[in-house]
């Protein structure tokens, strides 16, 4: 690459000054670029192989940045990065203090809106294309969003006012058949229908008064030029349809679509996997999920399954594949997967409703008046919880605890082990009145023999975890895993006792009198925001009750975390067995001086 075309390029501009015959070996070596990097880096990569072509064809044409460019989710967005000046740092890309693994405003100028939650861009572009408007500023503003994204009701609500904004945006509709799983329902059935010729009605897109081209080869780069070039001189709203091969020019990453969306490290020339040790390893959450709802299911016919375009991450593919009526995924339709769950609960069924937690606050509303408002017995199964790594601030799932805790009739559940998460799914089955939340995090537990036989959980009890003389630790879900190694490092384990409160909501009184009576210090430690959560919990109980004791409370402080792996995360949190280790020792040193 030293030598070749990419490497001269630092900008869009460099881009343009490009002999259009260059552009094509240019889009060769881009595609290789990305290859080299993510097989070695791990990050999203089929996603951005689809759209080379049309990532250089867009630059090319459009005055980027003057020209407003937002990508939908940002999974794609490996290309726009390199050729906006940050091809020397991409290898950083994901990393702890490298560059965001999504379009993020404070890193390029060329980044014009932060994503990493699908179906924003549309809503977001509209937004600048009015205000351009308004301005007398004349300039183009491109969304481009994927065929499972444009399935979202945000950006149905997006297109419906656009349609009639008489605005200049120009949507792009990248057409690959796929999201992170294959897309589905009823408008990718229309798409499919339009690429084979067998869409007989009315065009949907023009009957939202978008003036509607193609569907074109997303890989054919003199088309795409000359349609966007055509397109660039077209009043108001208008779409083009890309029809576009996820993973193109790996053909291992073209074969199978959804491993290669991220698929951590492989062979760069080959396509090959890097192997994975997963013998003698603890089961992930979400197989623990999968497989226990399977279980249960064959056994109770009235459980359901639902998902938001999640069927492989949240292992929900295993109920579709073993009961495929009970088990459904919605597409990226968070607030309709929620009050979907609301109107089988109405009718006796028992939906488990399966989001990731940063995915839920997409459906905040539908939680609060559709589902606890009715006290309706809907269970949320909240994957991703806590820090989930690489992915960064947009995928973090730390704000669950406290953005449903001051939810009136809803249950909040967080196992500390594997082994907790199957018997609560048990419990709930059983026969529940209200709307549970049980949240886990992302990755692998702490237990192997996790299949025993189903035990029911008393609602509101915490547990003690191991007795103390003078400071209590209180901890909920596995984070307290890591601080029973916390805990096992200290030289002052006798002092200390750990109790797994279990649920945040309704708290476990009783074992608080117990606690605040006994113990010198309180000490909380959480893995979501110290606002409004487990501390905020413990504090207001304090309060209510009178108690004069010392409360330290610890978790995700009041700021967004950046990308890094889990370690690193929780070490620069403080969230690790040592940091937690210091902080308590550092306590009983306080009442020892005090």
């Amino acid at each position: 690459m030293k030598n070749g075309l990419l490497s001269h390029i630092n900008s869009p501009q460099d881009l343009r000054n490009l002999k259009h015959d260059d552009l094509i070996e240019l889009a060769k070596e881009l595609r290789h670029f990305i290859i080299d990097v993510v097989a070695t880096k791990e990050g999203h990569l089929g996603a951005s192989l689809g759209v080379v072509e049309l990532t250089i064809a867009l630059h090319y044409v459009f005055n980027t940045p003057k020209d407003l460019l937002v990508w939908d989710v940002g999974h794609q967005a490996y290309g726009h990065k390199i050729l906006t000046g940050r091809r020397d740092v991409f290898s950083t890309n994901r990393q702890l203090g490298g560059i965001s693994g999504f379009p993020k405003r404070d890193e390029s100028e060329y980044d014009t809106f932060g994503v990493g939650h699908s179906s924003t861009s549309i809503s977001a572009a509209l937004g600048m294309a009015i205000v351009s408007k308004l301005k007398g500023d004349i300039k183009h503003h491109i969304a481009v969003i994927g065929d499972a994204s444009i399935a979202s009701g945000m950006a149905f609500e997006g297109m419906n006012h656009a349609g009639v904004a008489n605005a200049n945006l120009l949507v792009i509709l990248n057409d690959n058949a796929i999201g992170i799983d294959p897309s589905v329902g009823a408008l990718k059935q229309y798409l499919t229908n339009v690429k084979n010729g067998t869409q007989k009605r009315e065009n949907i897109f023009e009957a939202l008064n978008f003036n509607y081209s193609g569907p074109i080869d997303g890989h054919d780069l003199p088309k795409l030029i000359s349609e966007l070039k055509r397109l660039k001189s077209v009043d108001g709203p208008k779409l083009l349809h890309v029809i576009t091969t996820k993973g193109k020019g790996l053909k291992s990453a073209e074969d199978n679509q959804v491993t290669y969306h991220a698929p951590g490290k492989f062979n760069a020339a080959t396509g090959e996997l890097a192997p994975k040790n997963n013998q003698d390893l603890p089961p992930k959450y979400q197989d623990v999920f999968g497989e226990t709802i399977v279980e249960l299911a064959l056994q109770n016919e009235r459980i359901i399954g639902i998902t938001p375009a999640m069927p492989t991450g949240s292992s929900l593919k295993y109920m579709m594949e073993t009961i495929p009526d009970r088990a459904f995924d919605v597409g990226i339709a968070e607030q309709h997967a929620v009050t979907l769950a609301a109107g089988m609960a109405t009718q006796g069924f028992i939906p488990f409703c399966n989001i990731y937690s940063t995915f839920l606050q997409r459906a905040y509303d539908q939680v609060i008046h559709d589902v606890a408002l009715q006290n309706l017995p809907v269970i949320f199964c909240l994957d991703r919880a806590g820090l989930v790594g690489q992915d960064g601030a947009t995928h973090h799932g730390v704000f669950d605890l406290a953005y449903l805790n001051c939810i009136p009739n809803l249950v909040i559940f967080a196992p500390k082990d594997a082994i907790a998460l199957r018997n609560m799914m048990y419990t709930a089955q059983l026969g529940i009145d209200f709307p549970l939340a049980i949240r886990y995090p992302r990755g692998r537990g702490h237990v192997f023999n996790w299949k025993e036989p189903f035990s029911t959980i008393k609602i509101g009890k915490g547990q003690c975890l191991k007795d103390g003389r003078r400071i209590a630790v209180i901890s909920i879900g596995t984070i307290g895993n890591t601080v029973s190694d916390a805990i096992a490092l200290s030289d002052l384990k006798d002092d200390i006792g750990h109790y797994d409160i279990q649920f945040l909501k309704p708290l476990d009184e009783e074992l608080l009198h117990t606690l605040f009576s006994k113990y010198e210090v309180i000490m909380t430690i959480e893995d979501g925001t110290v606002m409004g959560g487990l501390g905020s919990s413990i504090l207001n109980f304090a309060n209510k009750n009178n108690y004069q004791k010392h409360i330290a409370v610890h978790g995700i402080k009041d700021e967004f975390i950046g990308q890094g792996t889990i370690d690193e995360l929780k070490k620069l949190l403080d969230l690790d067995a040592i940091s937690i280790q210091t902080r308590i020792e550092e306590l009983i040193f306080f009442l020892d001086h005090r």
